[in-house]
C-alpha cells in the first residue's frame, strides 16, 4: 500500500471573496478522503486591493510598474493565509504533511509564459512552519504548456472514487470556465473553453454594491438584449473555433462593453445569456467530437463544479441548450465548495512525489509535467 499524505490545500479563486482551505489524507494516486473544509473570507481592504490591482494590470510591463503595491498586497495576502492554515490545524487537530498554496492569481498570459499569482511560499511556509509547495504553473507554462487547467487530474480522481459513469465531463465555472473529460477509455482531456462568472460579477461589482450576482436574481429581473447579444455573438472568436488544442484564458481576454448603455438588470441578464451560449456551443463542438481525432468525443453526462454552478439561471440556460443530462457535483453529496482547495492539496502531494501535474492533453505542454516549488523554511 502506498503511503499516505495529510496535505492542506489553499484556493483563492478569481472572485478574490477569500480562501478556500481542504485537508486531505492521500496517496497522490488513487487514495483520497476529506478530513476537514472550511472557508476564510477576506477583509474588505483586501477584497478592494486585489480587484483595484487587478483593474490596473494589463500587461506584463504593469507587472513591474506596479511591482512595490504587489510586494505589499502579496505579504498582506500571505499573512491571512497564515492565519487561515494556523487556525485550521488548531481546529481540526490534523497534523500536516505540507501546505498546497495557490495564491491569488492577478495576471496569467501563456503566450509570454507569464502566470502571476501573489502569494510568498518561504514566508508562509516560516509562519506556518510547513513544507509549502507553491507557484504551480510555472514548470507547465515553462513546458510549452498554458499553465491552466490544472485541476483534470483530480476531476479524474474524483470520477475514480466516487464511480462516475465514464465517458463524463466536468464543466468547472470559476472566473474562467474550463472542461475535463474523461473519454471512454479512461483518458483525459482538458483546456479553457471561455468566460465562466468573471463578466457578469465585473458588470456587478461596476454598477451596483453587490460583489456577484446571486443565484441570478439581478439577471433574473432584467430582459436579454438580442440584438446586442447577438451581435456580441457573432463578433466573439473562438465561439466555433476547429481549434481544439488546449487553451488557457485570462479574464482580461474577455470584454464587456457590449453592454454599456443597459441597466443592471439587463446588462446582467444578457452577460449570463452571452455566457451560457459561448459555453454551450464550445461543449457541443467537444461532444460531437471535434473537428480532428485529438478531440475528445461523447459523454454520459455532464458535472458542473465552481462557483457559476449557484447561479441558477446560467445552469438553467445551459440546461436548456444540452440534450446531454446536467447534474451538479453536490448531486453527488460532493461539497461543491471545496473542490479547488482539495485539488490544490492533492497536486501537493503529486508535486512532492514528483508525480505529472499536467499533460499535454490538458495544457498542451511537451510531456507530462510535474509542477510547484517546494520550500521549507522554519
Amino acid at each position: 500500500m502506498s503511503k499516505s499524505y495529510y496535505s492542506l490545500g489553499l484556493m483563492s479563486g478569481t472572485s478574490g471573496d477569500g480562501v478556500d482551505t481542504s485537508i486531505i489524507q492521500s496517496d497522490g494516486d488513487t487514495q483520497y478522503k476529506v478530513i476537514f473544509d472550511k472557508y476564510f473570507k477576506y477583509t474588505q481592504d483586501i477584497y478592494e486591493n486585489i480587484h483595484n490591482l487587478k483593474d490596473k494590470i494589463n500587461n506584463s510591463k504593469d507587472l513591474k510598474n506596479l511591482s512595490k503595491e504587489i510586494e505589499s498586497l502579496e505579504k498582506e495576502i500571505t499573512l491571512f493565509h497564515a492565519r487561515a492554515v494556523n487556525e485550521i490545524i488548531k481546529e481540526s487537530k490534523s497534523n500536516i504533511d505540507f501546505i498546497g498554496f495557490h495564491g491569488q492569481t492577478v495576471y496569467h498570459n501563456a503566450k509570454e509564459k507569464i502566470s502571476k499569482q501573489l502569494g510568498d511560499g518561504k514566508l508562509l511556509s516560516q509562519l506556518t512552519k510547513k513544507t509549502v509547495i507553491y507557484d504551480f504553473r510555472q514548470n507547465d507554462l515553462k513546458n510549452d504548456g498554458q499553465g491552466a487547467p490544472l485541476t483534470p487530474m483530480f476531476h479524474k480522481l474524483l470520477a475514480y472514487k466516487y464511480k462516475f459513469k465514464i465517458p463524463l465531463t466536468f464543466l468547472n465555472i470559476g472566473g474562467i470556465t474550463n472542461l475535463t473529460h474523461i473519454d471512454h477509455l479512461n483518458n483525459l482531456w482538458g483546456w479553457d473553453v471561455g468566460p465562466g462568472n468573471c463578466l457578469i460579477d465585473q458588470w456587478v461589482r461596476l454598477n451596483s454594491k453587490n460583489k456577484y450576482d446571486q443565484d441570478g436574481k439581478i439577471a433574473r429581473s432584467g430582459k436579454i438584449n438580442k440584438i446586442v447579444l447577438n451581435s456580441a455573438l457573432e463578433s466573439y472568436p473562438e465561439i466555433n473555433s476547429s481549434d481544439d488544442r488546449p487553451k488557457s484564458y485570462d479574464v482580461k481576454d474577455f470584454d464587456l462593453s457590449f453592454v454599456r448603455g443597459l441597466s443592471l438588470e439587463d446588462g446582467a441578464a444578457t452577460l449570463t445569456e452571452y455566457t451560457a451560449e459561448i459555453l454551450t456551443t464550445r461543449l457541443r463542438n467537444t461532444l460531437a467530437g471535434g473537428p480532428s481525432d485529438r478531440a475528445p468525443a461523447g459523454a454520459k453526462s455532464i458535472v458542473i463544479t465552481g462557483g457559476g454552478r449557484k447561479n441558477k439561471l446560467l445552469i438553467k440556460s445551459i440546461r436548456e441548450k444540452m440534450k446531454v443530462p446536467i447534474l451538479l457535483i453536490d448531486d453527488y453529496g460532493i461539497n461543491g465548495d471545496f473542490i479547488e482547495s482539495q485539488a490544490f492539496a492533492y497536486l501537493a502531494i503529486r508535486s512532492y512525489l514528483k508525480l505529472p501535474i499536467s499533460f499535454p492533453e490538458t495544457t498542451g505542454c511537451e510531456k507530462p509535467c510535474t509542477g510547484g516549488i517546494i520550500v521549507k523554511n522554519f
